[in-house]
């Protein structure tokens, strides 16, 4: 019996210790499932982050090849500079093609616009409008006797071309300068000139090996003629850009000081009523204890009252005896 007994009893003790253990396996193989969870999941959003990047990867790598496709098209219809110069009206509007594509994709809609007609009848063929004056852009820039300078096959020739050019590029600044220069019609004070080519506004502006060079480009400022090619002025564009986010920002802060000031004179109103206020409920304090007081007497004399009334009650009786 007693040997039943402890058998039973460590039989118990037994399973209690594997009941602990199980127990504390199944805590164990809870948390292992919950970090298993937690690692699933994340590795899930990995591979979801994963698949974005290379959809946006795919995405950039498609546009890219469409832009490459594009930019041979256009290397194959512009083989080079000369066919380019080839014909001076298919020349001019090309220039002005480019013009208004640039200014197109940098500003807004209401912030230039082309063949801009002056009081004179002149047309530029673009202004760019920053506040309430104009910024006018020429580009019909004279480019034949350049492309006599390209096809120059002895020194003497490409001199003559060169001075030849350098004139007529000084005829049409003076030109840009008398006709779209006009301040009374709201323009500012200098013009843009823009160049179509960067290698041309290199060989006129840029490079100076001579004087006639130095002298073109000392010519441009000081008629208030800015020579600008497409690199520059796309850099022109995006400073223009900046200045008109801070007029932007400086219009909304004159907006914002108005609304102030006129939440100013409101507040000035509202304390004024707001003390108004103030002087009526102390009126009404000083009225309502005054009338406490009164009251406190009225009550007092009550009171008073009464005590006289009850005295007389008591010696009502001896009265009628005697």
């Amino acid at each position: 019996m007693q040997f039943s007994h402890e058998l039973d009893h460590n039989a118990q003790s037994i399973q209690q210790q594997l009941g602990q253990m199980l127990g504390h396996v199944n805590e164990r193989l809870k948390d292992n499932a919950e970090v298993l969870s937690k690692t699933q999941q994340s590795l899930g959003e990995r591979l979801d982050n994963a698949a974005r990047v290379v959809g946006q990867v795919q995405r950039s790598l498609g546009g890219l090849e469409e832009a490459n496709r594009r930019i041979y098209e256009v290397g194959k219809d512009i083989a080079s500079l000369q066919e380019i110069l080839r014909v001076p009206k298919l020349r001019g509007g090309l220039g002005e093609f480019f013009l208004e594509d640039l200014l197109g994709q940098i500003l807004p809609p209401q912030h230039f616009a082309t063949q801009y007609c002056f009081r004179s009848g002149d047309k530029v063929d673009a202004v760019i409008k920053l506040g309430a004056s104009l910024v006018p852009v020429d580009a019909k820039f004279p480019l034949e006797n350049f492309k006599r300078i390209l096809d120059a096959v002895s020194d003497d020739d490409k001199n003559r071309a060169k001075k030849q050019f350098v004139s007529d590029v000084k005829k049409h600044i003076d030109a840009i300068a008398a006709k779209y220069i006009l301040p009374d019609e709201g323009t500012y004070d200098f013009a843009l000139m823009y160049i179509p080519a960067e290698n041309v506004y290199y060989e006129t502006i840029i490079k100076e090996d001579g004087a006639e060079e130095k002298h073109l480009s000392y010519y441009a400022m000081t008629k208030h003629v800015v020579p600008v090619s497409p690199n520059s002025f796309y850099a022109y564009l995006q400073a223009i850009v900046m200045g008109l986010r801070g007029m932007k920002i400086e219009d909304r802060a004159k907006e914002i000081i108005e609304y102030l000031s006129r939440l100013q004179g409101d507040f000035g109103k509202f304390r004024e009523d707001f003390a108004l206020l103030g002087k009526h409920l102390g009126h009404a304090q000083s009225g309502f204890q005054n009338a406490d007081r009164r009251l406190e007497q009225f009550s007092q004399k009550l009171l008073a009252a009464d005590a006289d009334q009850n005295e007389l009650c008591d010696f009502a009786p001896d009265s009628k005896a005697r």
